[in-house]
C-alpha cells in the first residue's frame, strides 16, 4: 500500500512500516509508565484549591512541565526565578509520589494485619494443643529431643503408677513431672533450630514473604478503600527497552528530577544514563518546545534527525515533530482523534506494536506491526494508523478527488437524463402526421 493510498480514518489499519534510526528518545508519563490516574488526581486537587474546573486544568497541564503549569495556575509564582520555583515543584512532585503510593501502602497494611491475625490464631491453637498434651500423659514433644541434651530424664511410671525418673541413680533429684518438663521447654531459646523444628507447621503458608512479591491486582479498590493510582510500567515497554543497546536511548520528560526518578523506580525501569528532566538547567524551554529532545539526542551523541521519538501527549508530539525526529504517537492517554492532528508520523495503540532490531553500524531497525517478527502473522494488517508528515495536504487532496468524482458522476447522470429526454422528444416529433 503506497503512502497516497493510506486512509486517514482512525479505524483503517496500514499493513506494515519499517525505518532505520540510530537513537531512541522516550517521553516518560504515558509512554513508559502509566501514571495518568495519579497525575490527573494531583492536578485535579490543584484545580479544586483554586476553584477551577478540574477537567480544564487536567487537559491544559498534560505533557507540560510542572514549573510552567504552576506558574500559569498561580500568578503569584510568576515573579519567582527557576531556582526559587524548585522547592514548589519538589513539594508538588513529592505529593504526587505519596498519592501514587497510597494504595500500595494500604495493601501492605492490610496484608500485615491479616498475617498478624493468622499468626495469633495459629499460636493460640498451638498453646491449646500443648496444654492438652500436658494433661494426657507423656509429652509427645519430648520424642526425639536428642536423648536428654536438654538436661531432663526420661519419664516412666513405677508399679504404683507414680511418675519417676529412672534414667540414672540421681533420678530422684533430676526427675521431672510433665509440668516441669513443659516449663523448661517454654524457657528454651526460640532461635534454637530444634525448637524451630518443633514449632514448624508444614501446612502453613509463610507470612514473611517479601512485600515485593504480592500483586496489587489481588485487591480491589473497594476492599482497600481508595483508588489505585500506582505508577506502573506500560505494555511492551520492558521488551522494547531490553532490545536496545546501552547508550542508544534516552528519556526526556516534563517531570522534574524528584518525580521522574521516583516514577521510573516504582515502575521497575532502570534510569538510562541520559535522562533529561524538566529542571535541567541546560533547557531553554519545555515541551511543546523541542529543546528536551534536542538536548537528549545531543547527550547521546546522535543527530536528532536520526532518532525516533515516542510520545503520548499533544504537546509532546509537537515537540518531537519540531525536533526533526521521526515521531510515533501512542494512544495511551488520549484517543486517536485528540492526537492525529499534531503531525506524528505514526500512531499506535501501544508499544506492543513496535519492535526494534539491532543492525550493523550502530543502526536500529524500527518495525511497526501488530505482531512480533517471529509471529506467523507478522506483516499482516496491523492495528495502528500511519500519518505521513504532510498528512493535511494529502487529506485535502483526497477530499478534493472525492468531490471531483462525485461531481463527475452527478454530471454523467444529468447528461444521460438529458440525452434520454432528447431521444424521447425526437421520437414524438417523428410520429406526428
Amino acid at each position: 500500500m503506497s503512502t497516497e493510498e493510506m486512509s486517514f480514518s482512525p479505524t483503517h489499519p496500514v499493513e506494515h512500516a519499517e525505518f532505520t534510526v540510530e537513537g531512541v528518545l522516550f517521553d516518560m508519563d504515558g509512554t513508559l509508565v502509566d501514571s495518568i490516574k495519579v497525575l490527573e488526581a494531583a492536578w485535579g486537587s490543584v484545580a479544586q484549591e483554586l476553584g477551577k474546573d478540574p477537567e480544564e486544568v487536567i487537559a491544559a497541564t498534560h505533557g507540560r512541565r510542572a514549573i510552567d503549569n504552576l506558574r500559569d495556575l498561580k500568578p503569584k509564582l510568576r515573579r519567582l526565578t527557576n531556582e526559587q520555583m524548585e522547592e514548589h515543584v519538589e513539594e508538588f512532585e513529592k505529593k504526587i509520589l505519596a498519592e501514587a503510593d497510597e494504595f500500595n501502602e494500604k495493601v501492605r497494611s492490610r496484608r500485615a494485619s491479616d498475617a498478624s491475625s493468622r499468626r495469633n490464631s495459629t499460636s493460640s491453637s498451638r498453646r491449646a494443643s500443648r496444654r492438652a498434651s500436658s494433661s494426657s500423659g507423656r509429652n509427645p514433644l519430648l520424642v526425639g529431643l536428642a536423648g536428654g541434651n536438654f538436661g531432663m530424664s526420661s519419664i516412666s511410671k513405677d508399679q504404683s503408677g507414680q511418675e519417676s525418673g529412672n534414667a540414672s541413680p540421681k533420678s530422684s533429684t533430676d526427675g521431672a513431672d510433665l509440668d516441669t518438663v513443659n516449663q523448661k521447654l517454654a524457657k528454651l531459646d526460640t532461635k534454637d533450630d530444634r525448637m524451630a523444628q518443633l514449632d514448624a507447621d508444614p501446612f502453613e503458608d509463610s507470612d514473611d514473604e517479601e512485600d515485593s512479591a504480592f500483586d496489587l491486582d489481588e485487591y480491589t479498590e473497594e476492599e482497600i478503600g481508595c483508588r489505585n493510582k500506582s505508577v506502573r510500567i506500560l505494555p511492551g515497554v520492558r521488551r522494547l527497552i531490553d532490545s536496545l543497546p546501552t547508550g542508544r536511548w534516552a528519556v526526556a520528560t516534563s517531570g522534574a528530577k524528584t518525580y521522574c526518578h521516583g516514577a521510573l523506580a516504582r515502575a521497575g525501569i532502570k534510569r538510562p544514563k541520559v535522562t533529561i528532566t524538566a529542571d535541567d538547567p541546560r533547557l531553554t524551554a519545555g515541551k511543546p518546545d523541542p529543546a528536551p529532545f534536542i538536548l537528549a539526542a545531543k547527550e547521546l551523541g546522535i543527530p536528532v534527525e536520526k532518532c525516533v521519538v515516542f510520545e503520548d501527549s499533544p504537546s509532546g508530539i509537537k515537540a518531537g515533530v519540531a525536533s526533526g525526529a521521526k515521531t510515533i504517537a501512542i494512544c495511551t492517554s488520549h484517543p486517536v482523534e485528540k492526537i492525529n492532528s499534531q503531525g506524528a508520523h505514526y500512531i499506535v495503540p501501544s508499544l506492543d506494536c513496535v519492535h526494534i532490531k539491532r543492525m550493523p553500524g550502530n543502526r536500529l531497525r524500527v518495525i511497526i506491526d501488530a505482531h512480533p517478527p517471529e509471529h506467523p502473522r507478522h506483516g499482516s494488517r496491523g492495528s495502528f494508523v500511519a500519518v505521513p508528515p504532510d498528512w493535511q495536504r494529502m487529506v485535502d487532496d483526497t477530499k478534493a478527488k472525492r468531490r471531483a468524482q462525485v461531481e463527475a458522476a452527478e454530471a454523467a447522470v444529468k447528461a444521460e437524463a438529458e440525452r434520454d429526454a432528447q431521444k424521447q422528444s425526437s421520437a414524438a416529433t417523428e410520429t406526428q402526421p
